[in-house]
């Protein structure tokens, strides 16, 4: 999650970084790339601001019930898009454990000698072949049988 968050923003740092590096481009040779097109986004975003306001606008003359029921409608869709979500992540590991060939994975026994040492030492069996013996100051020793 932290990876693709910090994907998404060097990818916006950088598209912005290009924008004022074009900006800067246009104005030192006095030409202005794609103006049509910019015509047409900056007539769309004055539009879309424009409506922004008139919804404000119309926003402030609701009750506040109303206001409180419309926050209570949006945090419940939240909640419930982040219980799809947990209940999408869990269905796509069973999918993913259904079609691994791990599924059925049966460890055998190792052919490397120091690993069958290392995991009799770690089941415990090679804790027989110490044995504690006080010597003559009341210190405890440890000897190999």
């Amino acid at each position: 999650m932290v990876i693709s968050t910090a994907i998404v923003f060097f990818i916006a740092l950088i598209l912005i970084v290009g924008l004022f590096t074009l900006k800067r481009w246009e104005l030192s040779h006095e030409r202005v790339l794609f103006r049509n097109l910019r015509q047409r986004a900056d007539a769309q975003a004055l539009h879309l601001k424009e409506l922004a306001l008139a919804a404000r606008k119309d926003v402030e003359h609701l009750p506040p019930f109303l206001l409180d029921a419309a926050t209570s409608i949006v945090q419940g869709i939240a909640v419930d898009a982040g219980h799809l979500a947990i209940w999408l992540g869990k269905q796509s590991h069973r999918l993913a454990d259904s079609v691994s060939h791990k599924r059925n994975f049966e460890p055998r026994e190792t052919k490397s000698e120091f690993l069958k040492k290392v995991a009799e030492h770690k089941s415990g069996s090679e804790d027989a072949s110490v044995e504690r013996q006080e010597n003559d100051n009341g210190e405890e020793e440890l000897s190999a049988l």
